[in-house]
């Protein structure tokens, strides 16, 4: 069980935070700045509301990726996603 509560989270707000953590360019300090949960926070969150296989294969995939870590990304990327993303509908 989360160290957090997950009751302060609306399903969008979880379904939108599981998003932004499989996201390549969304890093994790975006997604602190967005729902003030910590990398280790969205590691727990996404063990719980995973299935084993998807958790393993997302840890896979963003454990050591630049993009994910702001510190590690290029001083010329600035912004979390693509501008064209997110459209209004």
């Amino acid at each position: 069980m989360p160290r957090f509560p997950l009751k302060n989270l609306s399903e969008s707000d979880i379904s939108r935070l599981i998003e932004m953590a499989w996201e390549d360019r969304t890093p994790f300090d975006a997604i602190e700045k967005s729902f003030g949960l910590s990398e280790a926070q969205v590691i727990q969150l996404m063990r719980h509301q995973l299935k084993r296989n998807s958790f393993e294969l997302w840890r896979k995939r963003v454990t050591g990726r630049v993009t994910k870590h702001v510190a590690l990304r290029s001083k010329l990327v600035d912004r979390a996603y693509c501008p064209t993303q997110y459209k209004n509908k």
